[in-house]
């Protein structure tokens, strides 16, 4: 490169041509000719450090792997349309935790076990119904109770006026006689205009988990929360909520994007418009239920661990096959393709199934709890983990929570990834069931695998989320940029995790 790079220099000698006495236009050809010399021989070394690199070889016998014999696909069939929805506490929660360990066991793990988690327990109910009064023409709104929520006193239809916001403070401002004895409209969209969807989600949210006791707080008798996605559709997408301690527990639904819409033009033209709401969901006595963890022990590492999974629970409306039966067969393929290709770890690593991601965190905060309890003891270090819980779209890239030197060196698995469109190497935001993690010390790296996110708050949370919106290809080139990431951080290890 150097002897290339001194023959460009010396092409660029100052031309006669000169303004003011500088060679301006011959300038400029130099430094684009040096520019573009560097440039493509350092593209010509990268692609030849890509193509000897031993890492690069095992990378592509990883998707060759997925591609061709994948299995994901299909265990994804069977959780979705064999169990179907595996609402924390349920009986098909349950089943998926058996199934879960029992496909951990065909692919040969080591050790399975059950780390025993108590998960609430809570059903949607058979009704869910909301009616317009006091427009031209009555109608039926499409809505479904937000999870944990109560139901209507008795099971019996509530009605009042509407009142509608954008902001939970807005109900702070107005005089209690503008609210008390109605049903709140939240009506704020998911912010068009970001182009990361999970943002656009997370600013929205807070009218979701604590809109409830926002309106309940000032005098309302039920909420209606518009459905946290950027499709106009008359589907409504559940999630949890959070009741705050010494509030009225009142009914809280999510209201389709289309009807929320609707709604919200109505009351403007028809101030005294009444609104019916009648739901019988009902909470019952927590249970336990648990983490389904599977360990292929490491051969030269066998205290630290890598831990990676997804959650295996999911919400009763639908599948739950993007959210998140594709973070499930991710990491049971992660095993299966390793097995496969011969690869022996270093490090052990865990493959878990949380429970209760969807309304409590209790499976990830069980397993951080377990986790500090063991690397206080000395007797394991938690050097790495990963979540799948984003979708079975496309991969294009990780999110990595960590300091400086630890993105910066996933941040240098670029040109590995290269060939297979995987690009993205963005800090933040790795996952909710690996997030208590954070609080170990020393604290391991995390990474949150990242598919595209335009199309996944059409589905999430809703009836629409089944196994036939997963797209086969997607879902395996996902397994695959998975695995590679698990295999990239045992070979690297240590990587620079504690915070500067």
């Amino acid at each position: 490169m150097t002897q290339r790079y001194i023959q460009a220099k010396r092409q660029c000698q100052p031309s006669p041509t000169k303004v003011e006495g500088k060679p301006l236009i011959s300038g400029m050809r130099c430094s684009l000719m040096i520019f573009g010399t560097v440039c493509a021989l350092t593209m010509t070394q990268s692609g030849a450090h890509a193509q000897s690199n031993p890492d690069s070889a095992l990378i592509r016998s990883i998707y060759d792997e997925a591609l061709a014999n994948g299995e994901a696909y299909e265990n994804l069939r069977v959780l979705t349309k064999d169990i179907g929805h595996r609402l924390s506490g349920s009986s098909s929660a349950s089943e998926a935790m058996k199934w879960g360990r029992s496909i951990l066991e065909s692919y040969a793990a080591d050790s399975t076990w059950i780390m025993p988690v108590v998960v609430p327990s809570w059903t949607r109910g058979d009704k869910a119904e909301s009616k317009t009064f006091g427009v031209p023409k009555d109608r039926s709104l499409h809505i479904t109770a937000l999870g944990g929520s109560v139901g209507t006193p008795n099971d019996e239809v509530i009605r009042g006026r509407v009142v509608v916001v954008k902001e939970l403070d807005e109900l702070k401002r107005m005089p209690r006689e503008e609210v008390e004895g109605r049903i709140v409209l939240f009506n704020r969209p998911m912010d068009p205009v970001l182009i990361n969807t999970g943002s656009a989600y997370g600013g929205a949210i807070d009218q979701r988990g604590s809109g409830a006791s926002a309106a309940a707080e000032a005098g309302a008798i039920g909420a209606l929360v518009r459905s946290l996605t950027h499709a106009l559709d008359t589907l409504p997408h559940t999630g949890a909520l959070r009741y705050k301690d010494g509030i009225e527990r009142i009914p809280a639904a999510a209201i389709s994007t289309v009807d929320a819409t609707w709604l919200g033009r109505q009351v403007t033209e028809h101030p005294d418009l009444e609104v019916s709401l009648q739901m019988n969901c009902q909470a019952f006595d927590d249970v336990e239920q648990g983490n389904v963890i599977g360990e292929w022990r490491g051969s030269e590492r066998p205290d630290e661990i890598i831990t990676l999974g997804g959650h295996l629970d999911s919400w009763d409306i639908g599948e739950g096959a993007h959210d998140d039966g594709a973070g499930i067969v991710h990491t049971l393929e992660v095993l299966r393709i390793l097995k496969a290709i011969g690869y022996q770890p270093q490090h052990t690593i865990r493959f878990v199934l949380f429970i209760n991601e969807e309304n409590g965190n209790r499976g990830g905060k069980m397993y951080a709890k377990v986790a500090a309890e063991e690397q206080a003891s000395l007797s394991k270090r938690y050097v790495a983990a990963l979540e799948s819980d984003a979708g079975g779209f496309v991969p294009r890239g990780f999110r990595v929570d960590g300091t400086d030197a630890a993105a910066l060196q996933v941040q240098g698995w670029a040109p590995l990834f290269d060939p297979y469109n995987v690009h993205q190497f963005r800090r933040g935001g790795a996952g909710v069931d690996i997030s208590p993690l954070k609080e170990l010390n020393p604290r391991p790296v995390l990474l949150g695998l990242s598919p595209d996110g335009q199309r996944y708050f059409d589905f999430h949370h809703s009836a629409q989320d089944v196994f036939e919106n997963v797209h086969k290809r997607e879902l395996e080139l996902g397994a695959a940029t998975f695995a590679a990431a698990v295999v990239l951080l045992d070979q690297q290890l240590p990587i620079q995790s504690t915070p500067d």
